[in-house]
């Protein structure tokens, strides 16, 4: 389809740039107060934009979070229950729709949705699962670095005639599961943190790890398993987290050289940049690594907004609602001017950083979280959740164990209150809201 007539007198088309992180938690940002870690560039964009404190994941595992992120619904409704390709029609994404609409449409670096729909991009280059990436007749180039000169090569050759969509999903900062060095860096990144002392969570405990529900304590749950790759003594924490934030960092550092050729191509105050991840991220609490499951180390992501219709008084701000993944292609939607599904969940939350006022209908207060087995049971066992501000509601069905916790008072999550007598009011309200939204899902 060719690009969409426009008049002189009227406004171009708004361009497109999603970057998302992988395994990149909310507060793995100097923005967001992190005390080591180097973000300059997203910092940055958090200071000329706006930051979004309580962004979240209705899913918190790559595959399902990434066809949230391009479809805007929750698992129950896209059909994708771990890496599989979701079940809805392409037209009804925010790529299909975009470039069904005349957009010049990009992406670049991870899928994990099935085979990759080369052919559904007009730029399409995938690739994840390891640091460095072989290639034909040619040096191993480090992961990071080919996300960086893929989305510049995609920047600088597309057509100049067309509003553009790129996607640019990093594998960084996730692991490299069957290498134990787990985390590969750059090596120009080594001097990075050499001399910092990461600091160990408060809840990298024993008495953290026997809060947990028994069946997350044994060593056949993957998040146990995971932690004694990775920080099972203070030495290879140390070790693994300083090449984690050097992974981040890189990161951080790509992000800049795609922001700077937008500027210098004249053309990012005319584009909507959004800076997310697919799923938080355990350092380490509770003695857990990884994610999967309904804790807000691991469904907490950081979000920041570059649109050039913010207002100057907004720009820098921070914003405490519950954004969703399945908010962000609606909100893109929008922002080009086009409808979005109805069959999309999810909900434009530009009125949140553009407007004074609040938005009508008003703005969530609570949002239903989902995951499957993934394996079996014993390995990452199901979970649901009713999440809120002040409390939150956890099921593991296969278990039939519950959680309540009370987020004002107990914000790491440490006392479990489900058979507490005087909440049994508040439990009996948040599980009527909890099969409420649980069907609003499907």
């Amino acid at each position: 389809m060719a690009a969409p007539a426009v008049r002189a007198d009227e406004p171009k088309p708004m361009n497109v740039v999603v970057l998302l992180a992988d395994d990149w938690r909310h507060d793995t940002l100097g923005c967001a107060g992190n005390p080591v870690l180097k973000t300059p560039h997203l910092d940055q964009l958090a200071k000329t934009g706006f930051r979004f404190t309580h962004g979240c994941v209705t899913t918190s595992i790559c595959g399902v979070s990434r066809a949230s992120l391009l479809t805007g619904q929750w698992m129950s409704r896209h059909g994708n229950e771990a890496f599989a390709m979701f079940k809805t029609p392409w037209a009804e994404t925010y790529p299909g729709i975009l470039r069904a609409n005349g957009y010049w449409v990009g992406h670049v670096g991870k899928w994990h949705n099935g085979a990759f729909p080369k052919e559904r991009f007009d730029f399409g280059r995938s690739y994840s699962g390891t640091h460095w990436v072989k290639r034909l007749n040619a040096e191993p180039v480090h992961v990071t670095q080919l996300n960086e000169s893929d989305a510049l090569e995609f920047l600088r050759t597309r057509p100049k005639d067309k509003p553009f969509g790129l996607t640019l999903a990093f594998f960084a900062a996730h692991a490299e599961d069957d290498n134990p060095k787990q985390y590969l860096p750059q090596p120009g990144s080594a001097g990075l943190y050499a001399n910092d002392t990461i600091p160990v969570p408060a809840t990298a405990t024993r008495e953290a790890l026997e809060r947990l529900p028994p069946f997350l304590q044994r060593p056949t749950n993957e998040g146990r398993k995971r932690w004694t790759w990775r920080f099972d003594t203070p030495e290879k924490y140390q070790s693994m987290m300083k090449n984690y934030y050097r992974l981040c960092t890189e990161v951080d550092a790509t992000c800049g050289a795609v922001i700077a050729e937008l500027k210098r191509q004249g053309v990012l105050d005319h584009t909507l940049v959004i800076f997310t991840g697919d799923n938080g991220y355990f350092h380490g609490e509770r003695g857990l690594a990884d994610k999967w499951y309904p804790y807000e180390e691991s469904i907490r992501v950081p979000l920041i907004v570059h649109d050039p219709r913010t207002p100057a008084a907004a720009k820098g701000k921070t914003n405490s609602d519950f954004v969703l993944n399945v908010d962000i292609a609606p909100t893109i939607l929008a922002a080009t001017g086009a409808a979005a599904p109805k069959t999309m969940q999810g909900r434009d939350f530009a009125p949140l950083y553009r407007e004074a006022k609040r938005p009508d209908p008003p703005w969530r207060a609570e949002f239903f979280y989902e995951h499957a087995v993934i394996g079996t049971k014993d390995r990452i066992p199901a979970s649901q959740a009713l999440v809120r501000h002040d409390a939150k509601y956890i099921d593991w069905p296969d278990f039939r164990y519950e959680e309540l916790f009370d987020l004002t008072a107990d914000p790491q999550e440490q006392k479990n209150l489900i058979n507490d007598p005087v909440r049994a009011k508040q439990l009996a309200e948040m599980k009527q809201r909890f099969e409420k939204l649980r069907a609003q899902a499907k």
